[in-house]
């Protein structure tokens, strides 16, 4: 889950002041208040020192600082035009599409992890004589299929790091390169595991002040978790045991080591497992990147396709999706996809009408199929109408689960028909879709933690409401979503302003402390 990094851009002020800052005392009123100090009280001048603490608290405007906390906890698309601004700029980059792909991505994760809880939703529709759903339905399924999501977040994190190394590989500018992709390596580290290890600290802390215990009961019960029970963070018996717990698997979290299947894994957020995955794909795709910077162009694109085959061949579907970005990357800049079009005759426009709207045609028909691809069912696809054929066709060397072969192919398709759709690209760059690029890593640290903390108190009430029989059952699971799903965004949206933006900029400037000065 990379390419989450927040805008450059200043933000509006009231993000930009933090929540204790005050206007300072003035050279006049510090030295009155001293002195005022020294002469009623004669008090030496230690402890003279340590009263300016309190002097301090008394100067703040109080009422002040709990407005700014208020507005700070509104989410930033209530809090006026400078904060839109931020989630979607007047000018929209020429990749902000994929930001826009992606934040609908980390939205169907949490639909995945809520819906499958509830209900059997790794099962295509009419395999075996239960599964006839209207939702089960191709492209319907999307809504809530969080590993073809994650497939797709793999090609566009290796299409994000590798856009602007191999614009600067391709115009030859190989100092720029040699820095850019010794930045990307060094900040990769710190973009993708500060926020969730503050994250998880979130989660010991309420561990520790018993949050997660007022839910505990209602997570482990089958009444209401009739598919799927995820594990509820375990609270140790002292804070001191739960602290070198949650330290120890931090450590381990940051696993580079092998590839062993949800490698890394923490019990604090069994959903981050694909954080770790993202880090070492991401080591082994700067080291391609920086294998092929010399090469020409098609010896580069041969180079690669040539190491994607041998990651497919060895069932390493989360590689090759890295390497599929790369891929699509190249053949962006090679075709100028991002360059400024040239404003032609009307008459030469006219002209060229009719081949860009077959063209238009073929790749809205390209990401239709990608759709289905990507809608591969995770379970039983043999037995599924519309699957039999495709599931016979994975080959029996592929040592992955058996969907990930099909929504890989998917996902690498959509892209790069989207890259040439302009209908897909206005409605990715929407406000509502933009907004959720923004805060789609946040979404994606926040829903576990939020669910079982908030997520459940909602189910509870939901269910004492409609009762858990027959399609009462279905009536409180949507009444639950109707208020558990908004209160993850706006968690979301404050981490994403208190805890997203704030690690990407302190990167950037831990960075430029340390890099040698020309």
């Amino acid at each position: 889950m990379n390419g989450h990094a927040a805008t450059r851009r200043s933000l509006s002020r009231e993000e930009n002041m933090g929540l204790l800052e005050e206007k300072p005392l003035s050279e006049t009123d510090s030295e009155v208040s001293t002195v005022d100090v020294d002469r009623r009280f004669k008090l030496p001048r230690l402890v003279s020192l340590l009263t300016v603490p309190f002097v301090y608290l008394r100067t703040i405007r109080w009422g002040g600082l709990a407005l700014r906390l208020l507005i700070f906890l509104l989410p930033s698309f209530l809090q006026g035009r400078h904060a839109r601004e931020q989630i979607r700029p007047a000018k929209l980059g020429p990749t902000a599409y994929l930001d826009g792909m992606r934040g609908l991505a980390a939205l169907f994760v949490y639909f995945c992890h809520y819906s499958y809880q509830a209900f059997t939703i790794a099962q295509g529709w009419g395999a075996g004589e239960s599964n006839y759903h209207i939702l089960k339905l191709p492209f319907l399924r999307l809504w809530y299929q969080g590993p073809a999501a994650v497939c797709v977040f793999f090609v566009i994190s290796g299409y994000a790091l590798c856009y602007k190394p191999l614009k600067l590989a391709r115009s030859r500018n190989l100092e720029s390169f040699s820095t850019t992709l010794g930045s990307l390596v060094f900040r990769r580290w710190f973009r993708l595991f500060l926020p969730p290890i503050i994250s998880t600290f979130s989660i010991f802390c309420l561990l520790r002040l018993g949050a997660f215990e007022s839910t505990r009961a209602f997570a482990t019960d089958r009444t209401y978790h009739k598919n799927i029970m995820e594990k509820h963070p375990k609270r140790w018996e002292n804070g001191y045991d739960q602290f070198w717990d949650w330290f120890w698997q931090m450590f381990r979290f940051i696993h580079v080591w092998d590839w062993a299947p949800h490698g890394g894994s923490t019990s604090y957020d069994v959903h981050l497992w694909t954080i770790p995955i993202e880090y070492r794909c991401s080591l082994y795709l700067f080291l391609v990147l920086m294998a092929t910077v010399r090469l020409q162009t098609r010896f580069r694109l041969l180079t690669v396709l040539t190491v994607a085959w041998f990651t497919y061949r060895n069932s390493r579907w989360e590689f090759t999706l890295f390497l599929g970005g790369l891929v699509i990357a190249e053949l962006d800049h090679i075709r100028g996809a991002h360059n400024p079009t040239p404003t032609l005759p009307l008459e030469e426009k006219q002209t060229r009408g009719s081949f860009p709207r077959l063209k238009a045609l073929f790749w809205n028909l390209v990401s239709i199929l990608a759709l289905y691809l990507l809608g591969q069912p995770d379970a039983r696809g043999a037995e599924t109408p519309g699957w039999v054929w495709l599931t016979s066709l994975i080959p029996s060397w592929w040592g992955e689960e058996h969907y990930r072969y099909w929504q890989g192919v998917g996902a690498v398709l959509f892209i790069v028909a989207v890259a040439r759709s302009s209908s897909w690209q206005r409605f990715f760059n929407t406000a509502v879709v933009q907004y959720f690029g923004k805060i789609s890593y946040a979404i994606y640290l926040m829903h576990g933690p939020v669910m079982h903390v908030l997520g459940y108190r909602w189910e509870a009430w939901a269910y004492s409401i409609t009762g858990v029989e027959g399609n009462n059952y279905k009536y409180g699971f949507f009444l639950g979503a109707v208020f558990a799903v908004p209160t993850v965004i706006w968690v979301s949206d404050i981490f994403w302003r208190a805890v997203d933006i704030p690690t990407v900029k302190f990167a950037r400037w831990f960075e430029s402390k340390l890099v040698q000065k020309d």
